[in-house]
């Protein structure tokens, strides 16, 4: 006679065998879309979660490889002081299906760099995707891709996308024909996961949803200045006061490189 543990024993080899069916599915429709390359730049003073959180995401993406690219084989301290280490230099990094950018403090200094610059250029070009996260996007105006494109940025340098002739949209997730763009920092996952849709379908990217349990539930409601108590707003605002200015200043003259109209901004 049957008993219920045996039922039990039996849905569970079941559920396992449907999983593994699944898994083999999606590596099987891995395999016949073709192995990517993802390549995601890393520089000094980066923001690293730009960086890590959607390394996590991407190289779970069934049949891909992700390439840890910088302007020098060198390790690099992210703006907290993480150590960062690259694979490949940017003449280095293979044909890339995937172009990632991330931001942070340390783009700045970027962005007039004609190496880096001319490198997403160059890759962009040929590229399935192009995902900027946070102040990446502002890498990625200057180096042309913007003019015309919807796209997101961090919130203290939202303003700035119109210098490089993008559409400015306030939201967490953007995605505009082939360009991908994340708002501040964390919202990297977010936008890694949608990517990893986009590759491999709705149900890998579940997958690897839950193989990471990214279920936010913070503790505070002030993650957007549209939510964040007005003098936290305020201390945010003022700590970040003089980069906003420098980044300002540079979005100008990227402008004027880019022939942007900036009349009236």
């Amino acid at each position: 006679m049957a008993t219920r543990r045996g039922f039990l024993q039996q849905g569970l080899a079941g559920g396992a065998g449907l999983a593994a069916a699944g898994r083999l599915a999606v590596a099987a429709e891995a395999e016949q879309d073709g192995h990517l390359h993802v390549g995601i730049l890393i520089f000094p003073r980066m923001d690293q979660i730009d960086f890590t959180g959607p390394f996590e995401v991407l190289s779970r993406v069934p049949g891909s490889t992700v390439h840890v690219v910088a302007k020098e084989k060198a390790p690099v301290r992210d703006i907290k002081g993480l150590i960062l280490t690259p694979e490949e230099t940017l003449a280095e990094a293979p044909a890339l299906d995937v172009l990632v950018v991330p931001g942070g403090p340390g783009q700045e200094g970027l962005m007039e760099d004609e190496a880096v610059l001319g490198f997403i250029r160059e890759r962009a070009a040929k590229a399935r995707y192009v995902y900027s996260v946070c102040t990446g996007a502002l890498l990625c105006g200057a180096a042309g891709l913007l003019k015309g494109v919807r796209s997101t940025t961090h919130w203290a340098s939202f303003d700035l996308l119109k210098y490089f002739g993008a559409i400015p949209v306030d939201e967490r997730v953007v995605l505009d024909g082939k360009h991908l763009s994340a708002a501040g920092v964390t919202a990297g996952i977010d936008g890694a996961l949608r990517l990893a849709a986009l590759l491999r379908g709705d149900r890998a990217a579940q997958e690897i949803q839950l193989g990471i349990e990214y279920a936010p539930e913070p503790p505070f409601h002030s993650g957007t200045p549209k939510t964040a108590p007005p003098e936290v707003l305020r201390a945010a605002r003022s700590a970040v006061a003089g980069l906003t200015e420098r980044r300002t200043e540079t979005a100008r003259r990227a402008a004027a490189r880019l022939g942007v109209d900036v009349k009236g901004f």
